[in-house]
């Protein structure tokens, strides 16, 4: 069992929300901290070990500076996503650049920063080569196909759009290493939000197995091994956490097993994870506007779906809490719902609650990753602002809410006053 923790009290809230109206994200940087120290510990076992917290889980620069105070680097998607680890301090090697379907221009920048690149496909060798050429150090993204299955939200590797075959891997380096890279990294990510230690061991495993495969027959001796992301938190209460250091001690095992024997010995580790270093310290807090009762009950907030789309989107849980009413019994069943035009706009569904009346605070958890990173403005919702609880007791916003000025800021209104329709 895992269990649902939010830091303030109802009383405190109502004060809080007087500086900062809801909705508001809140994420808790002392949780966040030693969280990180926490990975960094496990990890230690290794003799190279580095995480690149996944930035599109909480794109944040505070927050990314949180952590590269921590000695973490970035996972970077995006030009923008490179800008805002830059800016939060990460830069050079500490960066990995792992993109697909990358315009030229991004490649260029990513080279520039120093950042290390991470190849989608065979065919992004002499792409890259043309927009910036080939650098020193580069690794390329394994897709292991049926070798290997995916989970529920990254489907199934065979009918992913990511990555080179095995076949294609061999290829690529040997071409890379022609066009004068010098220094290799290999990579996979197969799922998401995964909560079985043995499931990402057998993928350090087979990240292992081929890099002892590429030095034998290609002569490619790899600097690092990055598996990826996909590390999951406990969203229902009744699942229990992932356990870090046996997933750390388990990867140790087999790097002795493979790595060690076949004199490969020191290889890097990397990660990526993103949702199991921020997701579970973070609330998306909310205030209950509405009630109605017509064939189901709902409670509506002044949130929706443009603000946190996981359960619309594929309908995920995420637990809802009413801070003063924790230990009340949950004797009501009501669908939680925003205001969006769309009829998936529901943080919850048919879910046992205590009797929520308006004016209620409402409280969203395990948001502190793919929550207002993954927002909209459809309908015209404006995404609600980021607040960040110190660890001495002191909030801070982090961002403001967005105000119709953002979202008419791109819209050429002295063309349309021209206009002739």
């Amino acid at each position: 069992m895992s269990s649902k923790h939010f830091p303030f009290t109802r009383q405190q809230l109502s004060e809080i929300v007087e500086r900062f109206p809801t909705p508001f994200y809140l994420y808790d940087e002392g949780a966040i901290r030693a969280n990180a120290k926490r990975i960094a510990r496990a990890f230690s076992v290794f003799p190279g070990f580095k995480e690149h917290f996944a930035v599109k889980a909480l794109p944040n620069p505070f927050v990314l500076k949180v952590l590269a105070d921590e000695g973490f680097g970035a996972d970077c998607a995006s030009l923008p996503e490179l800008v805002l680890a830059r800016r939060a301090g990460m830069s050079g090697e500490d960066v990995m650049f792992t993109s697909n379907e990358t315009p030229a221009h991004e490649y260029v920048f990513a080279r520039a920063q120093g950042a290390v690149i991470n190849l989608d496909d065979i065919t992004h060798i002499d792409y890259l080569e043309k927009a910036c050429g080939v650098p020193e150090l580069v690794s390329c993204r394994y897709n292991p196909g049926p070798l290997k299955d995916g989970n529920v939200i990254i489907g199934r590797p065979e009918e992913a759009k990511y990555g080179f075959t095995r076949e294609q891997l061999f290829e690529g380096y040997a071409r890379l290493r022609e066009k004068g890279a010098r220094r290799f990294g290999l990579h996979t990510m197969v799922a998401s939000n995964e909560l079985s230690g043995d499931y990402h061991v057998e993928t350090a495993r087979i990240l292992f197995e081929l890099a002892v495969d590429l030095k034998r027959k290609i002569g490619i001796r790899l600097e690092f091994v990055n598996a990826g992301g996909g590390a999951g938190i406990p969203y229902r209460p009744e699942e229990q956490e992932l356990d870090i250091e046996y997933v750390a001690r388990g990867m140790r095992r087999a790097y002795d097993e493979i790595v060690v024997p076949a004199g490969l010995d020191p290889l890097g580790l990397r990660l990526e994870w993103g949702r199991i270093v921020t997701g579970p310290y973070g609330w998306l807090v909310t205030t209950a506007i509405h009630e109605k009762a017509i064939y189901r009950r709902y409670v509506g907030l002044d949130s929706c779906m443009s603000d946190l789309m996981r359960p619309g989107m594929y309908g995920a849980y995420h637990h809802v809490s009413v801070p003063g009413k924790d230990d009340a019994p949950r004797t009501e069943t009501y669908d939680v719902v925003g205001s969006l035009c769309e009829n998936n706009d529901k943080f919850a569904v048919q879910r046992q609650l205590p009797r929520i009346d308006v004016g209620d605070f409402v409280v969203i958890h395990d948001a502190g990753a793919h929550g207002r990173a993954m927002g909209f403005n459809y309908n015209g919702k404006l995404r609600c602002g980021e607040v960040l609880l110190r660890p001495d007791g002191t909030l801070m916003r982090i961002r403001r809410s967005e105000t119709m000025e953002d979202y008419f800021a791109t819209i050429d209104f002295e063309a349309l006053a021209a206009f002739d329709a």
